[in-house]
Protein backbone atom coordinates (compact mmCIF):
# COMPACT_ATOMS: atom_id res chain seq x y z
CA UNK A 1 0.00 0.00 0.00
CA UNK A 2 1.49 3.27 -0.71
CA UNK A 3 2.35 6.16 1.75
CA UNK A 4 -1.37 6.99 3.11
CA UNK A 5 -1.10 11.00 3.23
CA UNK A 6 -4.20 11.57 5.63
CA UNK A 7 -4.87 14.54 4.87
CA UNK A 8 -6.42 14.73 1.14
CA UNK A 9 -8.70 16.41 -0.91
CA UNK A 10 -10.06 14.93 -2.76
CA UNK A 11 -12.20 16.99 -5.97
CA UNK A 12 -14.87 16.12 -7.90
CA UNK A 13 -17.37 18.24 -10.15
CA UNK A 14 -19.72 18.62 -7.66
CA UNK A 15 -18.22 17.87 -4.70
CA UNK A 16 -15.14 18.06 -2.17
CA UNK A 17 -14.26 15.64 0.39
CA UNK A 18 -12.12 17.66 2.39
CA UNK A 19 -10.49 16.38 5.88
CA UNK A 20 -12.30 16.77 8.61
CA UNK A 21 -11.35 19.36 11.31
CA UNK A 22 -12.75 20.05 14.73
CA UNK A 23 -13.75 23.38 13.24
CA UNK A 24 -16.23 21.74 11.01
CA UNK A 25 -17.90 20.15 13.67
CA UNK A 26 -20.90 23.06 13.70
CA UNK A 27 -21.59 22.55 9.63
CA UNK A 28 -21.56 18.91 10.52
CA UNK A 29 -24.48 19.33 12.83
CA UNK A 30 -26.37 21.40 10.36
CA UNK A 31 -25.87 19.19 7.51
CA UNK A 32 -27.63 16.31 9.60
CA UNK A 33 -30.22 18.50 11.11
CA UNK A 34 -31.24 18.69 6.96
CA UNK A 35 -33.77 15.97 8.01
CA UNK A 36 -32.88 15.31 11.51
CA UNK A 37 -30.95 12.35 10.59
CA UNK A 38 -30.16 11.63 13.93
CA UNK A 39 -33.39 9.59 14.61
CA UNK A 40 -32.35 6.73 12.36
CA UNK A 41 -32.34 3.97 13.93
CA UNK A 42 -30.34 2.03 10.56
CA UNK A 43 -27.16 4.23 11.12
CA UNK A 44 -25.54 6.38 13.21
CA UNK A 45 -25.33 10.14 12.86
CA UNK A 46 -24.31 12.79 14.86
CA UNK A 47 -26.81 14.78 16.59
CA UNK A 48 -26.42 17.46 18.94
CA UNK A 49 -25.24 15.88 22.50
CA UNK A 50 -23.12 13.35 20.21
CA UNK A 51 -21.38 15.52 17.36
CA UNK A 52 -18.29 16.61 19.29
CA UNK A 53 -17.54 13.23 20.11
CA UNK A 54 -18.25 11.84 16.80
CA UNK A 55 -15.80 14.23 15.03
CA UNK A 56 -13.11 13.63 18.07
CA UNK A 57 -13.08 10.04 17.59
CA UNK A 58 -12.59 10.46 14.01
CA UNK A 59 -9.86 12.35 14.46
CA UNK A 60 -8.32 10.23 17.27
CA UNK A 61 -8.79 7.31 14.21
CA UNK A 62 -6.45 9.76 11.99
CA UNK A 63 -3.68 10.19 14.52
CA UNK A 64 -3.76 6.60 14.98
CA UNK A 65 -3.37 6.06 11.13
CA UNK A 66 -6.73 3.74 10.61
CA UNK A 67 -8.93 6.31 9.61
CA UNK A 68 -9.42 9.42 6.87
CA UNK A 69 -12.52 11.25 7.93
CA UNK A 70 -13.99 13.44 5.16
CA UNK A 71 -16.17 16.19 5.30
CA UNK A 72 -18.66 16.39 1.80
CA UNK A 73 -18.86 20.20 0.44
CA UNK A 74 -21.31 20.39 -2.45
CA UNK A 75 -18.93 22.52 -4.77
CA UNK A 76 -21.94 25.05 -5.94
CA UNK A 77 -23.03 25.99 -2.46
CA UNK A 78 -19.95 25.62 -0.28
CA UNK A 79 -22.19 23.91 2.29
CA UNK A 80 -21.00 20.66 4.09
CA UNK A 81 -23.84 18.22 3.15
CA UNK A 82 -22.41 14.91 4.44
CA UNK A 83 -19.37 13.00 5.83
CA UNK A 84 -17.94 9.80 5.05
CA UNK A 85 -14.55 7.99 5.77
CA UNK A 86 -12.01 5.92 5.07
CA UNK A 87 -11.07 3.32 7.72
CA UNK A 88 -10.31 -0.45 9.30
CA UNK A 89 -7.14 1.07 6.89
CA UNK A 90 -4.72 -2.20 6.77
CA UNK A 91 -1.50 -1.40 5.17
CA UNK A 92 0.10 -4.64 5.68
CA UNK A 93 -2.77 -6.48 3.52
CA UNK A 94 -3.57 -3.11 1.14
CA UNK A 95 -7.21 -2.86 1.75
CA UNK A 96 -9.81 -0.54 3.92
CA UNK A 97 -13.42 0.16 4.03
CA UNK A 98 -15.34 2.82 3.14
CA UNK A 99 -18.14 3.74 5.57
CA UNK A 100 -20.01 5.86 8.03
CA UNK A 101 -21.28 7.87 4.70
CA UNK A 102 -24.22 9.95 5.63
CA UNK A 103 -25.94 12.96 3.37
CA UNK A 104 -28.45 15.80 4.10
CA UNK A 105 -32.06 14.78 3.35
CA UNK A 106 -32.14 17.55 1.01
CA UNK A 107 -29.25 16.37 -1.14
CA UNK A 108 -30.06 12.20 -1.09
CA UNK A 109 -31.12 10.54 -4.69
CA UNK A 110 -29.21 13.81 -6.50
CA UNK A 111 -25.73 12.28 -7.95
CA UNK A 112 -23.47 13.04 -5.23
CA UNK A 113 -23.30 9.48 -3.20
CA UNK A 114 -22.49 7.76 -6.86
CA UNK A 115 -19.37 10.92 -7.22
CA UNK A 116 -18.15 10.19 -3.19
CA UNK A 117 -18.54 6.44 -4.19
CA UNK A 118 -16.06 7.24 -7.37
CA UNK A 119 -13.66 9.71 -5.82
CA UNK A 120 -13.27 7.29 -2.61
CA UNK A 121 -12.58 4.18 -4.90
CA UNK A 122 -10.38 6.36 -7.41
CA UNK A 123 -7.96 7.07 -4.39
CA UNK A 124 -8.11 3.69 -3.06
CA UNK A 125 -7.15 1.76 -6.04
CA UNK A 126 -5.31 4.52 -8.19
CA UNK A 127 -3.44 6.45 -5.34
CA UNK A 128 -3.29 4.19 -2.26
CA UNK A 129 -3.07 0.79 -4.19
CA UNK A 130 -5.49 -1.13 -2.58
CA UNK A 131 -6.32 -4.72 -3.34
CA UNK A 132 -9.55 -4.73 -1.57
CA UNK A 133 -12.51 -1.97 -0.47
CA UNK A 134 -15.30 -3.41 1.68
CA UNK A 135 -18.71 -2.05 2.31
CA UNK A 136 -20.47 -3.09 6.08
CA UNK A 137 -24.46 -1.92 5.92
CA UNK A 138 -27.14 -2.88 8.45
CA UNK A 139 -28.92 -6.04 7.28
CA UNK A 140 -32.29 -3.93 7.75
CA UNK A 141 -31.29 -0.96 5.36
CA UNK A 142 -32.48 -1.69 2.54
CA UNK A 143 -31.83 1.59 0.68
CA UNK A 144 -27.93 1.34 1.58
CA UNK A 145 -28.07 -1.91 0.80
CA UNK A 146 -29.46 -1.81 -2.73
CA UNK A 147 -26.86 1.79 -3.41
CA UNK A 148 -24.34 -0.58 -2.63
CA UNK A 149 -24.71 -3.28 -5.15
CA UNK A 150 -25.86 -0.38 -7.76
CA UNK A 151 -22.15 0.81 -7.80
CA UNK A 152 -20.86 -2.26 -8.59
CA UNK A 153 -20.09 -3.94 -5.62
CA UNK A 154 -20.24 -7.61 -4.90
CA UNK A 155 -22.28 -9.41 -1.34
CA UNK A 156 -19.63 -11.43 0.51
CA UNK A 157 -22.35 -12.47 3.06
CA UNK A 158 -24.26 -11.76 6.58
CA UNK A 159 -22.07 -11.17 9.89
CA UNK A 160 -24.37 -11.63 12.63
CA UNK A 161 -24.54 -9.15 15.97
CA UNK A 162 -21.94 -7.57 14.28
CA UNK A 163 -22.28 -4.58 16.59
CA UNK A 164 -24.31 -2.91 18.85
CA UNK A 165 -26.94 0.01 18.24
CA UNK A 166 -26.80 2.93 20.10
CA UNK A 167 -31.09 1.98 21.04
CA UNK A 168 -29.14 -1.94 22.16
CA UNK A 169 -29.86 -3.44 18.73
CA UNK A 170 -27.80 -6.15 18.06
CA UNK A 171 -27.18 -5.46 14.28
CA UNK A 172 -26.55 -7.68 12.15
CA UNK A 173 -24.52 -6.58 9.07
CA UNK A 174 -24.33 -7.14 5.52
CA UNK A 175 -20.33 -6.63 3.77
CA UNK A 176 -19.84 -6.05 0.16
CA UNK A 177 -16.32 -5.76 -1.41
CA UNK A 178 -14.71 -4.50 -5.06
CA UNK A 179 -11.28 -5.91 -5.33
CA UNK A 180 -8.47 -4.68 -7.74
CA UNK A 181 -9.31 -6.52 -10.75
CA UNK A 182 -12.67 -5.10 -10.83
CA UNK A 183 -12.09 -1.91 -10.43
CA UNK A 184 -12.22 -1.19 -13.96
CA UNK A 185 -15.19 -2.22 -14.64
CA UNK A 186 -16.86 -0.56 -11.44
CA UNK A 187 -14.58 2.46 -12.52
CA UNK A 188 -16.75 2.50 -16.09
CA UNK A 189 -20.11 1.74 -14.63
CA UNK A 190 -19.61 4.83 -12.05
CA UNK A 191 -18.28 7.19 -14.85
CA UNK A 192 -21.23 6.28 -16.96
CA UNK A 193 -23.71 6.97 -14.16
CA UNK A 194 -21.98 10.45 -13.48
CA UNK A 195 -22.19 11.13 -16.89
CA UNK A 196 -26.47 10.74 -16.84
Amino acid sequence: MNALPLETDLTGATVELQPLQLSHTPQLLAAAADGELWNMTLTVVPGPETVEQYAAIALEGRQAGTVMPFVIVQRETGKVVGSTRFWKIDRKNRKLEIGHTWLSQSVQRSGINTEVKYLLLSHAFEVINCVRVQFTTDELNERSRAAILRIGATQEGIVRHERIMPDGRKRNSVRYSIIDSEWPTVKALLEAKMRR
